[in-house]
Formats: C-alpha cells, structure tokens, sequence
C-alpha cells in the first residue's frame, strides 16, 4: 500500500553574467558533473535534475513558478559556484513552496594554492556566494535547510539523502487522509485537536465514521477471502494456539482477518491512508481491530488508538519518509526503575506495528480485559533494537507542538511470557530522568510515533518546513533550558 509516487529534485545552480559566457559555460558543465555523480552515487533517494543556472531574477522567477506546478517536483538544490547577488532570488523565493536545501559546497574540493589567481577566485567563490544567497533566505524565512562539505563526501551526500526523504515526506504530507472509526476516547485530553488548523498548517485530512460504517463493509468480505488469507498466515506467521480449543482459536482469528479485509477496502474505496479505533465504540463488532490493525501497519497505513487521529497522521507521515521501516504508532506504558537500568516499556492493548518486529511473530489469541468482547487475535513479537526517535504532536489551543525525542531502543532485560501483547523497550536522552522529566514538562502525551529510521534532526527539519513548534530532547538536553522554552 505504501508507494511513494516517483518524485525528483532540481538542481539549480546561482551565478550572473558578469563573469562571461566563458566562465557560464564552465560553471555549467560544473554543475552538469555533481548532478551526475550524485546520482550514480547510489546514496540518493530520489534524482537530481540539474535545470538550470540562475542569473537573472526573472529566470529565477520562472523558475519557481515551474517547481510549484510540477508535481513530480519534490523539492530545489541550490548552489553557489560563484557569487549570485542575492536580490534577484528574493521575488522567486518568496513564491517558492516546496523545501529548499542551499548546498555550500565548492567544485573542486583543495585550493590550488600554487597557482591560485583572482580569475580562479573569481570563478569558485562559493563562500561569498553562500553569504548573500544565505541572508536572503534568512531574511524571507524560508526554513530552509544547509548542507556544508565537498559533495563527494558521503557524510554530504548522506544529509542530502537525509534531507530528500523529508522533503517527500513533506509534499506528500498533503495526501494523508485520516478515518476516524467513532470519536476520541471520553475523558482523554491529549488525543483532542484543531483538525482545521491541521489540513491548513500540514495538509491532513481527517474525517469521522461510525463503526457501523466499518461493520456494513465487513459483512461484504467472502468467507473465501478470509479462509485464503488464513491459509496464508500460517505461511508467514508462527499460528501460537495455546491453551485455546483449535476451532475457537481459528474462529477468532478469522474474525479479525474478516476486519483487516473490510477495513482495507473502506480505506482503499475512500483514498484514507489513515485511520483510528476505539475500544469505548465497537456496536456491531465481535472483536476490537487488533491483528487487523497490525497487518493494515504493515502495508504502511498510519494508526492511533483512542480515536487520536494526530498520531495516525504522524505515524504515516514517518512511514512515508522511512519507507515504512521499523516505524509506527506506541503508547508510554510503564517503568523499568533499577538504578543505572531505567527503561520505558512500550506497546499497546494490540496494536504494535510489526515494522519493529526482530522475530517471527505469533499469532495468539488471549483475552483482553477492555472493550467488552470476545477474544481477540493478535500479533506478538519482539521490538528491534538501536538509535531512534520518538515524538508525539499536541494541540495547545493556540498552536502545535511537536516533541521529539532521541531513545535508545534496546532488548528486554528478560522475557515476558505473560504480556499477551508486542513490546518495544528503549532509553530516553540525554538520561532516563531527564528524558522523561522534559518530555512531560513540555506536555509530551502518552501516544508517540516511534522509529528506529530517522534521526532526530531530520523530524526537526520537517517541522521547520511546516512551521511547527518543536521542543528537541537528546543528548545535549539542558532540563531548566526544556522548562523555561515550554513556560513561555
């Protein structure tokens, strides 16, 4: 389900004609070259196409204007081989909506210093061209992002990689469709916001279902498709029957197999990339949506429980710029405490994203003491371990705010043979008590997007580019800089 359309970069180049034709044309084949080599680098993403050099500020102009209408335009890469008098970028930079990334970078990477001449300075003047060009854009406010280093470093090239990812994230951010299956959990403060402000400031959609809605195309699934899939599974997944008579067992994991195929096409019918449950409104159901949730993450939909249709959102928005790897929805449970061990717990009554899965899961199906219904079937695993990130978005009435945080996903200390649920365990920066201590400072709820495919930085980037509020806890977190930018 997750298929990124194919998108592409422009590689447009800053110079002016008071150099000559001569010098454009070398500048140009300059560029031709480091477009080139950054694409059979095999570290991109997406490609890079060089478009044009930029020297006056009615091509410029145009130039955006194109960017702007063209869908298979993801983003613009600009580049300073000479210097660029920055007034002419200021009326197609200020059109210009899509991320822009300034790479500071030269052509070649060593000063020639025993022949080095003015003609030379003249023509590989990066560093005066960075400085105009980066005043206009800090002037306009553009959030855009720098890359600095010689473009054939693969540090470069990997935070151009970085940055693209982001960026893809951003334009297709405007796609996200959220279903929302009944309302928010009664009670619960932090899973409520503006879904207004949100299709403005970030482009999602997000629309209200009853679960009678779900049911009425869960009644149209065959008992074919259902008992196909079930034959699929025991293919892919370890069939955990337990303690459970064989026929319950199978009945109970068909029911869920029946809502995964009816949730995909209502998902599917209304163009919903999205969705939410809740356990307090499952009329008509047998089970609350576990098995069916996991699978339909696995495909690359973002999911919330509780009705939190922001965190869907944001789930499928890092899905979007992981790839849909080891990424997906995650509630703060509980503590692990023992001094120079602290750990956080996190899973969820169901629905872990078998993205983190580092086993084969289990199918099992066990009680569950919430919701009022039958037993419902699940997929139990063991999370991955290594660097990630965890964020959650909340609405403070008067704006967003997203809070991202740098954790440490590592194994269990020891095994869980009575959780009947998935599990990840990680450790927050820049320690456990200060991680948590500035999580909840700034209101950090307990629903997080988690993964272990971007960095802190590149969520930061993406929040730039929308103009989000961010709060950063890693590994350079002061607490009372935490409480005093939260308490303004």
């Amino acid at each position: 389900m997750l298929k990124n359309k194919k998108m592409e970069f422009w590689f447009i180049v800053g110079s002016q004609h008071l150099y000559g034709e001569e010098a454009l044309a070398e500048v140009k084949e300059h560029s031709m070259e480091i477009a080139d080599a950054l694409n059979k680098s095999g570290k991109l993403p997406y490609p890079i196409v060089f478009k044009s050099l930029a020297t006056s500020a009615s091509q410029i102009t145009k130039l955006m204007k194109e960017v702007n209408y063209n869908d298979n335009v993801a983003g613009v890469i600009t580049w300073m081989h000479t210097f660029s008098p920055a007034k002419m970028w200021i009326a197609g930079t200020k059109l210009l909506q899509k991320p822009l990334l300034h790479l500071a970078t030269q052509f070649y990477e060593h000063i020639p210093w025993k022949t080095i001449d003015m003609d030379y300075m003249n023509l590989h003047q990066s560093a005066h061209g960075d400085r105009e060009y980066g005043f206009i854009n800090a002037r306009l406010k553009k959030h855009n992002k720098i890359v600095v280093g010689h473009w054939k470093k693969e540090n470069v090239q990997k935070q151009i990689a970085d940055w693209m990812n982001v960026a893809a994230g951003y334009i297709l951010s405007q796609d996200i469709k959220v279903a929302r299956f009944g309302d928010n959990m009664r009670n619960v403060a932090v899973t409520e916001g503006d879904k207004i402000e949100a299709q403005i400031q970030f482009g999602w959609t997000v629309d209200y279902f009853g679960i009678g809605d779900l049911v009425a195309e869960m009644n149209k699934v065959s008992q074919k498709d259902i008992d196909d899939t079930y034959e699929e599974f025991k293919k892919i997944y370890i069939m955990d029957v337990g303690e459970n008579d064989p026929k319950f067992y199978e009945n109970q994991v068909k029911e869920q197999i029946k809502i995964e195929i009816g949730l995909r096409h209502f998902l599917e019918a209304g163009g919903y990339t999205a969705f939410t449950t809740n356990f307090e409104d499952l009329y008509g159901m047998k089970q609350l949506p576990g098995l069916a949730v996991q699978r339909l993450n696995a495909e690359g939909y973002g999911f919330a429980g509780e009705g939190d249709w922001k965190t869907a959102a944001l789930s499928r928005l890092i899905k979007i710029m992981t790839n849909n790897k080891k990424t997906g929805f995650m509630e703060d449970y509980t503590y692990e405490l023992s001094e120079g061990n602290e750990e956080i717990l996190g899973a969820h009554m169901l629905e872990v994203d078998p993205t983190f899965a580092s086993d084969k899961p289990r199918v099992v199906v066990k009680p569950l003491g919430i919701g009022d219904r039958e037993d419902p079937a699940r997929l139990i695993f063991n999370g991955s371990t290594g660097k990630g990130t965890s964020m959650t978005m909340l609405d403070l009435g008067t704006h967003y705010r997203l809070i991202i945080s740098e954790v440490n996903a590592v194994e269990p200390a020891e095994d869980t043979p009575e959780l009947p649920v998935a599990k990840m365990v990680w450790k927050p920066e820049p320690n456990f008590a200060d991680g948590v201590k500035a999580w909840i400072y700034a209101g950090g709820g307990h629903h997080t997007v988690l993964t272990l495919g971007l960095t802190v930085e590149q969520v930061y980037d993406w929040a730039r580019m929308v103009n989000l509020e961010s709060v950063i806890i890693d590994h350079n977190t002061n607490l009372r800089d935490i409480i005093r930018e939260t308490t303004k």
